[in-house]
Order: structure tokens, then sequence, then C-alpha cells
């Protein structure tokens, strides 16, 4: 194996229980690795519509998984497995395709590209009109899902499972790491880790260091900000993140 990162530091800022899928690899390439997470799963503000959807899971015709995160919380709430034939299962990215059946879900739907407009796309033909749709997801998130399924005529039920909050020990650990001299890469895997990082370290700090994005809507995220995108994944997975730091060229 090429050590394609050999003598190259790079700060990963996936959530602690989900940095080494991300880490290991690079540090295979011979990356030096720094962990950063600055985005830590918290439970809802309030978790009563979650536990209601959860209790009502057998009369939705279709559940919208975006995010393993949402996969976990939402299962954690089940009272018994989702038998019901009625309702099926879809996902964003292989991912959390993974993470769903690995708890037990059987997944009927997920789009070849593993961003949110995909998925609406690949439901394809399919009757949607007065359909029932649950999305589990994130506090904060993108409204394209439920939008469009609600264009064509989906009844659309978005309830919070969880919250992406900045970790207790972030800002010490930003403070230090981006200090002279400055590590060479940032990674970001999502919209939410760009805010968290630039709340802890501000825009000016960033502006010397490489980023490296997961895919388009991350990438727009950090642009928005006036910064610039070194490498993207050409697929939005930590596969893909890992291929195009490894084929970086100034």
């Amino acid at each position: 194996m090429r050590l394609t990162l050999s003598g190259v530091s790079v700060v990963v800022t996936r959530a602690a229980h989900q940095a080494e899928e991300l880490a290991a690899p690079l540090r295979n390439l011979g990356a030096d690795v720094i962990l950063l997470p600055v985005i830590e799963i918290a439970p809802p503000a309030d978790s009563t519509q979650l536990q209601d959807a959860a209790a009502r899971a057998q009369e939705y015709d279709w559940i919208v998984f975006t995010s393993a995160n949402a996969v976990a919380a939402f299962a954690a709430e089940l009272q018994e497995p989702l038998y019901s034939r009625r309702t099926r299962v879809a996902t964003i990215g292989a991912a959390t395709h993974d993470v769903a059946e690995q708890y037990g879900f059987e997944v009927s739907l997920t789009p070849e590209k593993f961003v949110a407009e995909s998925l609406v796309a690949a439901f394809g033909t399919e009757t949607l009109e007065g359909r029932r749709i649950l999305i589990p997801s994130a506090a904060v998130t993108r409204e394209v899902v439920p939008r469009e399924l609600r264009r064509r005529g989906a009844l659309v039920d978005v309830v919070e499972a969880y919250r992406n909050v900045i970790p207790s020990t972030a800002q010490a650990r930003a403070r230090t790491l981006f200090q002279e001299p400055l590590p060479d890469w940032v990674t970001f895997a999502s919209s939410s880790a760009v805010e968290h990082l630039l709340l802890l370290t501000g825009v000016e700090t960033l502006q010397n260091v490489k980023i490296a994005s997961i895919g388009p809507v991350t990438s727009e995220t950090v642009r928005k900000h006036a910064l610039s995108v070194a490498a993207e994944a050409g697929e939005p997975s930590t596969a893909g993140l890992v291929e195009a730091l490894s084929k970086y060229r100034h």
C-alpha cells in the first residue's frame, strides 16, 4: 500500500462514535490523524413526538431515514419490531442502509446517489398521493425531502429524533489544535460539523488550512462562509472522502 498521506496531518471532526470509520483508513495511508469531535449526538429537546411516532410506526406507509443516527434514535423507541407489510423503509446512503439492516429494518429503497434529492427521485412512479411518510431526523435538517414529498401529495411527519450539539471539551481542544503550526487538512462529513467548528475557531483560522468535504451539500456550507474546498469526495461517503484526500495534488 502506498502511503500517499505520509507526514500529512488531518483533523477528523466526526462524532467520537463515528470517527474511526474515517480515521482508520487515513492512518493506513500514513496520515497523522487528529481527532477533534465537534459533534455529539444528544436526545431530542422533547422526546414526546418521537415516542408517539414510534408507537404508531405501523400506521405509516414509509419511514425515511436520512442518517444512521436517526435509525439508532428511532429504533431505541420502538417497543416491538417493525413487522407491518404496509410500512416500508427508505434510506439515504449505503451507511444508513447498512445500519438500518443491522437494527432489523428491511430496506425497500436506497438511491444510487447519497443525497436527499436522489431519494425523492428514487421514488419514481411510486404513488405518493395520500401516503403517510415519517421522517425521524436531526433537530436542524435540510427541508428538501419533506418539501418534495409533500409536493407529490404525501402526508409527511418530520419528528426530531436527535440533536447535533458541540461536545463540552471541543472548545479547549480546538483552541489548542488550531495554533501554529496549523494542521494540513480538516475534514468535514456534514454541514453541522462545518458550522460547529467555525463557532469554535472562527473563519479566519481555517483560511490557512486545506478543507476536505464529503460532498456537495457540505461543500456548499463551507463556501457559504467564504472558505474554499480543496478536495471533495466524488461519492458522498467516508471512502470517497479518503480517496479525495489521497488523490489531492497541489
